[in-house]
C-alpha cells in the first residue's frame, strides 16, 4: 500500500511539473492588474521586534532552525538554502516573519521588507514545486495584503506594479490548484488567500466566491460540535481562529456578506480555546501544540469578539478541564486525530497537566515545530506525556514523517461532580494488541485546589491471560518546578517548590520505584529547555497493577 501511495505522488508531481512547468504556463495567468488594492484588511497581530532585527541582518529564526541566508535575496539560494528543512522552507515561504519586521519599526524594516518581497517575486515569478504549493500561496497572499501598508503603501509605483501583478497571478494559481492534497488547517489557509487575493485585487472576485464557497463546506467537518478544531492542537485551535477572523474582517471591510457557517465557528471556537488555557495565560501542551504568547491569545480572543465561557467538557474532541479555586487540570480522553488530521498528533492518550494560579506544575513536553524528524519520535511518543506507559510502547503508534499508525479502538470517560470537587475517569485499550491491557485513570481534584489524587490501573481485557510487563507512570515538571525526595518513615515523598515559593508534596502507594528522572520541555523555544520528571516504575502481575497516588499542597519550609 505504501509503494501505491508513493507512485501515485510521484506521478502526481510528474504531472504537476508538464503541466505548470512549461514556460507557456505563465502566460494564461497573465491579466488585468490592479494599480491599488479594493480594500487593504486590519492586521492585528503582534510580532517580534529583536527576531525582526535578525531578519533585517539576513538571520532567521524559524521553524526551530536559524540560517544565515546568502545574499542577495533575488538568488534562487536564498529562498532555498540547501541545509534547510521542510519546516524553515515552510515558514520562509509563508511570510509570517514580515510581521516581525514590522514589530521593529523604522524604515531600514521596512526596505528590507521590500527587498525580501520583491527578491521573492523576481526568483519565483513562475510556477515551482515548492514556493507555489497551495497552503503557502495562501499564506503569502494573505500576508502580502494584510501587511500592504507596512511595505508598500508608500512605495513607488514600479514596486506596487511588480507586487499587484505577483499577487495576482499567485492568486489565479491558486484558483486553479486548492484543495490539491490539503486537509486540515493548510486547506483553511488555501482558501483565506483566495478570499484575500480575490476580494483585494479588483477583477477577481469570482476567486473569492470560489473561496468562501469552500470554506462553507470545510468549516463544519473541521470544527467539531464542541467548537475545537479537529487537529485535537491548541496551538491549531489558536491559528484557525486567527485565520478565520481574518477572513471576517476583510468581508466586511469590503461589504461582503459574512456567511453564517463563519460567524458561527468563530462563536463556538471561541470559549473552546478559553478552555485551553493555564492561568497563566498560555495553552495546553496537548498533539503538538506550545504553551503559545499570552498577549496573542489575549488579541485573537479580543478580536473574535465572542463571548461563552470555557466549558468542561470538550466531548466531542475528547479533553476534560477540572477547576476547582485557582487549579486547574486538563486531561486529554479522546481518540487521536482523524487520518489526514494527524500530522502533529502525539501518543498522549489520558495524559494531563495541572497548575496553580499562574504556575504550571505537572506538564507534557510539549513539540518540535519540525512535524519531522528525530524530535518526532521523541516528543510525540507516550513517554513525553505525563501519564502512563507500558514496556516502553506508545499508546498509539508514532509514525516519523507524521501522523498516526495504530491507535485506540476504545476511550471513553466520566466524570463526576459533588461538594465542588470533580472526579474525572478515562480508560483506553491502546495497550490491548501487544499486552492484553486496559489503561483506566482516576483523577480527583478537591479541598478548595489544594488536593489532587489519582489512580492509575492497568487492567487485563476480559478473560485475557496476562504475562509481567514493566510500566512506567511519568509526571512530567515544569522547568520551574524543584522536586527532591524525601523519606518519611517508610514512606517516599516527591517534594515540589514552585519558583513562588510554594511547596507541593508527591506520595505515592508502596510497592513502587519512585525516583527523578531528566526531562526536556519545548513549551516555549524551539530549543530543548531542560527539566525534570518523577518516574513511577515497576511491573504489572497476571492481575495487573494499580497505582494510587497524591499531589497535596504542603506548608513552606
Amino acid at each position: 500500500m505504501t509503494g501505491s501511495r508513493d507512485a501515485l505522488t510521484l506521478l502526481r508531481d510528474g504531472a504537476r511539473v508538464l503541466a505548470f512547468g512549461n514556460p507557456l504556463y505563465n502566460l494564461t495567468l497573465a491579466g488585468h492588474t490592479p494599480s491599488a488594492l479594493a480594500v487593504v484588511p486590519p492586521d492585528p497581530w503582534m510580532g517580534n521586534a529583536a527576531v525582526g532585527d535578525g531578519i533585517r541582518r539576513g538571520c532567521f529564526s524559524l521553524a526551530g532552525q536559524t540560517l544565515q541566508l546568502p545574499e542577495p535575496p533575488t538568488s534562487d539560494d536564498f529562498w532555498r538554502p540547501r541545509n534547510a528543512t521542510p519546516a524553515f522552507l515552510q515558514s520562509l515561504q509563508s511570510f509570517d516573519w514580515m510581521r516581525d519586521l514590522r514589530a521593529l519599526g523604522g524604515d531600514a524594516a521596512r526596505r528590507q521588507a521590500r527587498a525580501l518581497v520583491y527578491g521573492w517575486a523576481y526568483c519565483n515569478a513562475v510556477w515551482n514545486g515548492y514556493s507555489w504549493t497551495p497552503d503557502r500561496l495562501g499564506a503569502r497572499i494573505a500576508n502580502w495584503i494584510g501587511l500592504h501598508d507596512f511595505f508598500c503603501a508608500s512605495a513607488d509605483e514600479g514596486f506596487r506594479f511588480c507586487v499587484f501583478d505577483s499577487l495576482c497571478r499567485q492568486t489565479r494559481h491558486l484558483a486553479r490548484v486548492a484543495p490539491g492534497q490539503l486537509q486540515g488547517a493548510a486547506l483553511l489557509v488555501a482558501l483565506k488567500g483566495l478570499v484575500y487575493g480575490g476580494l483585494a485585487l479588483k477583477g477577481n472576485e469570482r476567486l473569492a466566491h470560489e473561496g468562501l464557497q469552500g470554506l462553507v463546506h470545510e468549516l463544519p467537518s473541521q470544527i467539531l460540535a464542541d467548537g475545537c478544531h479537529v487537529e485535537r492542537n491548541p496551538s491549531t485551535q489558536l491559528l484557525v481562529l486567527r485565520h478565520l477572523i481574518d477572513i471576517r474582517s476583510i468581508l466586511r471591510v469590503s461589504k461582503t456578506p459574512v456567511p453564517e457557517v463563519l460567524q458561527h465557528a468563530i462563536d463556538r471556537m471561541t470559549p473552546a480555546l478559553r478552555f485551553f488555557r493555564h492561568g497563566d495565560g498560555g495553552l495546553g501542551l496537548f498533539n503538538g501544540g506550545r504553551e503559545e504568547e499570552p498577549l496573542l491569545v489575549d488579541t485573537v480572543l479580543a478580536q473574535a469578539d465572542a463571548r461563552g465561557r470555557p466549558m468542561k467538557s470538550a466531548t466531542a474532541s475528547g479533553f476534560e478541564r477540572i477547576m476547582v479555586g485557582r487549579s486547574i487540570v486538563m486531561l486529554d480522553v479522546g481518540y487521536p486525530a482523524p487520518s489526514g488530521s494527524d500530522q502533529k498528533c502525539h501518543a498522549g492518550v489520558l495524559s494531563f497537566e495541572f497548575s496553580v494560579g499562574k504556575e504550571r506544575i505537572i506538564v507534557n513536553c510539549g513539540a518540535h515545530p519540525a512535524v519531522g524528524g528525530p524530535w518526532r519520535a521523541a516528543l510525540a511518543g507516550t513517554a513525553a506525556h505525563s501519564t502512563l506507559s507500558v514496556a516502553e510502547t506508545n499508546s498509539s503508534e508514532v509514525l516519523p514523517d507524521g501522523g498516526i499508525g495504530r491507535r485506540p479502538g476504545h476511550v471513553s470517560c466520566e466524570r463526576q461532580e459533588a461538594n465542588g470537587a470533580v472526579m474525572v475517569v478515562a480508560v483506553h485499550n491502546g495497550y490491548s494488541p501487544n499486552f492484553n491491557l486496559l489503561h483506566r485513570r482516576r483523577l480527583f481534584l478537591g479541598d478548595g485546589g489544594d488536593d489532587l489524587r489519582g489512580e492509575d490501573a492497568l487492567e487485563p481485557v476480559l478473560g485475557a491471560k496476562l504475562k509481567s510487563f514493566p510500566f512506567a507512570l511519568r509526571f512530567h515538571l515544569h522547568p520551574s518546578v524543584h522536586p527532591t525526595i524525601d523519606v518519611v518513615g517508610h514512606d517516599q515523598i516527591v517534594r515540589l517548590e514552585l519558583a513562588s515559593g510554594a511547596m507541593w508534596g508527591l506520595r505515592v502507594s508502596p510497592g513502587v520505584r519512585l525516583e527523578i528522572a531528566e526531562s526536556i520541555y519545548f513549551g516555549t523555544d524551539d530549543d530543548p529547555c531542560p527539566t525534570t520528571q518523577i518516574v513511577v516504575s515497576g511491573e504489572s502481575s497476571e492481575n495487573g497493577v494499580s497505582v494510587k497516588w497524591a499531589l497535596r499542597r504542603d506548608k513552606p519550609r
